[in-house]
């Protein structure tokens, strides 16, 4: 893209959601934006690689009243989120806030209103909105080849016990659901919209008072069912997705591999970075008009979390509308509340 118009952004915190989720998508695109600024609480401390040409700082007010910084990303611990996005808004700075984005609705609600009143943009960081597992069902879907939907399957499955036996008691800003379902909800409400109603299962497997270590949503769109489910005891994860229509289905057995990359520091300069191999297409089988069988691979689509970016440029620099709406993240907030409420 040709332009002289950069956006240019600060981030408040320097752990490792900024310097494995942000920076390295960030940095990539060096015609529409600039890292200015990078604040850490301890600066003489870092102990990520200092990027050069960026300004590291431990002075907050440098980072949030500096003219020329036009939006600041706050990527600080989940319970920080409120008091951390309400300081970039009051000092006049666009802001990006990680998810999940609240502890609660109407701190959200807050935000939102403040946001108004200054004249800026709030927005959720929903990078898994481009997920290469989620942009290919996207893409079967559009096929039409499955006939009319009537359930999708989404998995978000891990096996790691350790964690939920190494917490003995329950805290919302541990929860399964509060720090995974952000990723999976999002892209149900994204594109599928707002559902009819939704059924909650929500677990604490080890007993009452432990960890929040499983979750199982189910979201209606009239005979459509939109299912998350997600658990830290799966010694086997279940597929990515599955989806059912009237003429056939489509299995997606693999996650999207940028999260697998990005752990292994394999960046997105890497012509490779995330892309699935054939042994990771999914597999789609179908009747077509004429009733004739055919089961075949689905050529994976490539995600990106760096198109989150591209999104925010062109609402801050040329006055698109938003990627993630303020009725989305609300309405993600009350669907995790709501879910903690039934726990057991």
């Amino acid at each position: 893209m040709q332009t002289t118009d950069k956006l240019i952004i600060g981030y408040l915190g320097n752990g490792k959601s900024v310097n494995r989720y942000h920076l390295p998508f960030a940095l990539q695109r060096k015609e529409t934006l600039r890292v200015k600024k990078i604040y850490d609480r301890h600066p003489e401390r870092i102990v990520w690689t200092r990027i050069p040409g960026i300004e590291y700082t431990g002075d907050l007010d440098s980072l949030l009243h500096d003219p020329e910084i036009q939006a600041v990303v706050c990527a600080v611990p989940a319970p920080a989120h409120f008091e951390t996005a309400k300081a970039v808004l009051e000092a006049g700075k666009h802001c990006v806030l990680e998810k999940p984005f609240t502890q609660t609705k109407a701190e959200a609600e807050e935000l939102f209103r403040l946001a108004h009143e200054k004249g800026v943009l709030i927005q959720c960081y929903q990078n898994r909105r481009f997920d290469s597992d989620f942009l290919t069902v996207q893409k079967v879907i559009a096929s039409g080849k499955l006939g009319k939907l009537l359930e999708v399957e989404m998995h978000y499955d891990y096996y790691r016990p350790e964690i939920p036996e190494s917490v003995e008691h329950f805290s919302k800003a541990e929860s399964y659901l509060y720090n995974h379902a952000c990723h999976t909800v999002d892209q149900v409400l994204s594109f599928f919209g707002k559902p009819d109603s939704v059924r909650y299962d929500v677990r604490q497997l080890l007993g009452p008072g432990r960890m929040n270590d499983y979750f199982d949503l189910d979201f209606y769109y009239g005979t459509l069912k939109v299912s998350v489910k997600s658990s830290y005891f799966r010694v086997k994860e279940r597929p990515s997705f599955v989806v059912y229509g009237t003429r056939g289905m489509f299995v997606k057995p693999e996650k999207d591999r940028q999260e697998a990359d990005l752990k292994k520091f394999y960046m997105p300069e890497h012509g490779d970075f995330g892309m699935d191999l054939p042994e990771h297409y999914g597999t789609l089988t179908y009747y077509d008009a004429d009733g004739v069988f055919h089961e075949e691979k689905a050529v994976s689509e490539r995600g990106d979390y760096g198109r989150y970016y591209d999104a925010l440029y062109e609402t801050l620099i040329h006055g698109q509308p938003p990627l993630v709406t303020e009725e989305q993240t609300l309405l993600q907030m009350e669907i995790l509340e709501n879910g903690l409420k039934g726990m057991r």
